[in-house]
């Protein structure tokens, strides 16, 4: 009789748990993407030219389609300085005159940085040396871009002259700003 209350009690308990609902869970995914800014970045180090001493690096940073320039000059004769970018990055020559004009890809005259009437694309503009001769100058600006491919804008292959003097922004194509005194080019 054991027996028989035995295997009806388990019969009994099998049978209450094959009437209960079954319930479906759902496991949804959720993919989350992170868009991570791709941060171009570009270190030259200025060469002396035109028997100075004037030397530095030049930082260019590009994020979010902005590129921000930094550099750090020393070596300099206290005072005013002109900066620019000119067309080629070849800094070979005795006097900086290999890397050629500033670069204007647009044909604009020369001129102060965001002049309504124009200004070259490697118009940076002035700094100041201290009587140690040491400079810095920084621009952020949407009008580069580091390897990007856009002739308007890409400045990799170009390169950075300092020049002994100031520019006056007026005087074509350069701005009177004297001898190239420091050259670097714009490369990865």
């Amino acid at each position: 009789m054991k027996k028989i209350s035995i295997l009806l009690l388990a019969l009994t308990l099998s049978l209450s748990a094959c009437k209960k609902k079954k319930e479906e869970v759902k496991v949804e995914e959720e993919t989350v993407t992170t868009e991570v800014a791709k941060v171009k970045k570009a270190k030259i180090a200025l060469n002396a030219k035109s028997d100075t001493n004037t030397s530095g690096n030049v930082v260019f940073k590009e994020e979010d389609g902005t590129v921000t320039m930094t550099a750090i000059i020393s070596g300099l004769e206290p005072g005013e300085h002109a900066i620019h970018i000119h067309e080629k990055s070849d800094c070979s020559s005795a006097d900086g005159t290999s890397a050629g004009g500033h670069w204007n890809p647009t044909g604009q005259p020369h001129g102060k940085w965001g002049n309504e009437t124009g200004f070259h694309k490697g118009d940076i503009g002035n700094f100041i040396a201290d009587e140690n001769g040491n400079g810095t100058i920084s621009i952020t600006t949407d009008e580069w871009c580091i390897g990007c491919g856009d002739e308007t804008k890409d400045i990799l292959g170009k390169s950075i002259i300092v020049h002994a003097g100031a520019d006056d922004f007026t005087s074509q194509p350069s701005g009177a700003a004297g001898a190239r005194v420091s050259c670097a080019g714009i490369i990865e």
